[in-house]
């Protein structure tokens, strides 16, 4: 979710009136951090994964499945073992948006090994287990992107009434108790968002005609005229956004160099990853006509103006925006790449003249300049004096409120943490299995990225209608996405090079095309991947683990076994008591989960969501010969 600053939180007005105040000084703090550590080199690579956790509550009685708002209660417990001895932790744990939902990390991050691999799983199985011996009677923890039916009513345990005329969401369908009490960053971030916009906001997501479904979809449109959609599921809440789950990756850099690299490079694989991932297509219980949360979340935190979203003129508002801070980067950063950006940049000029002459190139100030036409929308007394030379709260403050498909994050100050990127479009899966699968996938891209010198780079419009496209009912196999031809692969066998302007340079490809290959078009993803493994020495069992990740993301990919979404979708569907009119009762979304926890758990088999080869050898410990050459010392 962000930086978590401690302390009292300013009202809208008091905020609103520090804003320049918070820009100006943010400003002059990624001047001077950059200017301390932009030679800083040598850092090794490390990465980790962030998976968040919903907690569920079954009502076996009654059949029913709330959403348990509990993690209040569970969190001081989880973080007992970090606050005695944080450096000998095997998991951290850190509050979500929602009183239901928990995010849980490895206690340290991984590092460069291919035996880092085999014991992804190992600490994911360990964080689940870790949460669940803390849980009441009926209550489980599920990383599933979105409960199906967040915001109907009672889907909370205990049961809250909304309440649209006080309190911070205004909401009439998520009560202000659903959001997390224990931190006040995210009521204030709630209510500041909905303030600074100068109403609620607004999130109408197509919903999916089957035969029976009813037309406008329920009375949303007289509760909201000209906002609501009568054909769209209509959702006005913060939580509908936030309160779902992802799965997030962050790597090391050796160096700025590196770091600006891996950013470029892995921003066209979201839309690809997002697609391969898709798990969310119930909303406020009604199947609806997406698979993916990101449109979701990106209007659930739109505190763009009327005028800045170009339904009014300018007049008191500086900038014409075009997306909310939530959604996909505007720009590359890596100079050979400017060429790419061919979408405005809408950019603070002020704030970028003063980048220039802090000594920030022309790619990473227009970056940061365009961040910073963005507000604070949640500030803190304490925080509002610092030392420019030794804070970055500042910056943080805005950096950390612009949720976009990637990251750059600059070191922390006085740190050994180095330059690093944050990988954030994937949905959260179902098993450990799954979600180490994804997240091994995408770290050993990055490794072939490097090795290889790859280059995936393609115009950022590109990127853009391909993050739309992912989204789409049955994206994953009916969508198809533009992608670059030549990405400089080694010796790829039936592939002309091709001249680097060459006018048929991006091709639209499917996602099995993408990630398995084309014969005389594309050499795919995980051909590549496979290339570079074959050069390296890993042990039998990291091996083995690998090739069941790959085989779970080859297969699917190609259609042989589901996404989540597509799961969901068929099991909705299916049900004896689904009505064919879109809609997700109570019984059926409490169907629907206990059998996703059977499936989590291991006791109900799903071969069209996971195959039959979905046991890996995964280890909690990497194996005792690294271990032993990790500790030799050098000579």
């Amino acid at each position: 979710m962000g930086l978590l600053s401690e302390g009292s939180p300013l009202s809208w007005e008091e905020t609103k009136a520090l804003a320049e105040h918070v820009r100006q000084h943010g400003i002059e703090q990624f001047i001077n951090l950059y200017s301390k550590l932009r030679e800083r080199t040598g850092d090794v690579l490390k990465w980790g994964d962030e998976v968040e956790y919903i907690i569920v509550k079954f009502d076996d009685e009654n059949e029913r499945a709330t959403v348990s708002l509990r993690a209040d209660d569970l969190l001081p417990k989880l973080q007992e073992k970090e606050h005695a001895d944080p450096q000998n932790v095997k998991s951290l744990w850190r509050p979500e948006y929602g009183a239901y939902m928990i995010e849980g990390t490895p206690g340290k991050p991984y590092g460069g090994l291919l035996a880092h691999f085999n014991i992804v799983e190992a600490n994911m199985q360990y964080r689940r287990a870790e949460a669940s011996t803390l849980l009441n009677n009926g209550e489980v923890i599920m990383s599933i992107t979105n409960f199906p039916r967040l915001g109907c009513p009672n889907f909370t345990n205990p049961p809250f009434t909304p309440n649209p005329k006080t309190g911070v969401t205004l909401s009439h369908f998520f009560p202000d108790e659903a959001i997390f009490p224990g931190h006040p960053r995210f009521k204030t971030l709630t209510a500041n968002i909905r303030e600074r916009r100068g109403e609620k906001v607004a999130i109408n997501i197509p919903i999916f005609k089957d035969l029976n479904t009813k037309i406008p979809v329920d009375n949303s449109h007289d509760l909201e005229p000209g906002i609501a959609l009568p054909d769209c599921v209509y959702m006005d809440a913060m939580g509908f956004g936030m309160g779902c789950c992802c799965l997030q990756l962050t790597f090391q850099a050796c160096c700025i160099t590196e770091a600006r690299t891996l950013y470029d490079q892995l921003a066209p694989l979201c839309p690809i990853m997002l697609a391969l991932s898709a798990a969310s297509p119930i909303y406020r219980g009604y199947l609806t006509d997406v698979d993916c949360r990101w449109n979701v979340i990106s209007a659930s935190v739109d505190c763009r103006t009327r005028e800045e979203r170009g339904i009014e003129p300018l007049k008191t508002n500086k900038f014409r925006i075009q997306k909310s801070r939530y959604d996909s980067i505007d720009s590359y950063l890596s100079p050979d790449h400017e060429k790419y950006n061919d979408i405005p940049i809408v950019h603070d000029a002020a704030i970028y003249r003063r980048l220039r002459e802090g000594g920030i190139d022309h790619p990473l100030a227009l970056h940061v300049a365009h961040l910073f036409i963005r507000d604070t929308v949640s500030l803190f007394s304490e925080k509002v004096n610092q030392d420019d030379k030794n804070d970055t709260d500042h910056f943080e403050n805005i950096q950390s409120t612009n949720w976009q498909t990637m990251r750059f994050k600059p070191p922390p100050p006085n740190s050994s943490i180095g330059w690093r990127v944050e990988f954030r479009p994937c949905e959260a899966q179902l098993t450990d299995f799954e979600n180490a699968a994804y997240v091994c996938f995408v770290v050993l891209l990055t490794r072939v990225i490097l090795s290889y010198r790859l280059n995936f780079v393609m115009p950022i419009s590109k990127v853009d209608e391909n993050m739309q496209r992912a989204q789409r009912r049955g994206a994953c196999l009916s969508e198809r996405f533009w992608w670059r031809r030549d990405v400089g692969a080694p010796a790829a066998p039936g592939l002309t090079p091709q001249a680097p302007d060459a006018s048929d340079q991006y091709a639209e490809m499917s996602i099995d095309e993408i990630v398995n290959g084309k014969e005389g078009i594309f050499p795919g993803l995980i051909p590549l991947i496979e290339s570079y493994l074959s050069g390296m020495d890993v042990d039998a069992d990291t091996h083995c683990s690998v090739q069941q990740y790959l085989k779970l993301i080859q297969r699917r990919a190609h259609g042989d076994i589901a996404t989540m979404a597509a799961w969901m979708r068929h099991f909705v569907t299916s049900h004896p008591q689904y009505n064919k009119d879109s809609v997700v009762s109570e019984k059926i979304n409490y169907d629907l989960l206990k059998t996703a926890h059977g499936i989590q758990t291991g006791k109900i088999p799903a071969p069209s969501l996971l195959g039959t080869s979905n046991v890996s050898k995964t280890n909690e410990d990497i194996p005792k010969a690294f271990s032993k050459m990790m500790s030799k010392d050098c000579p």
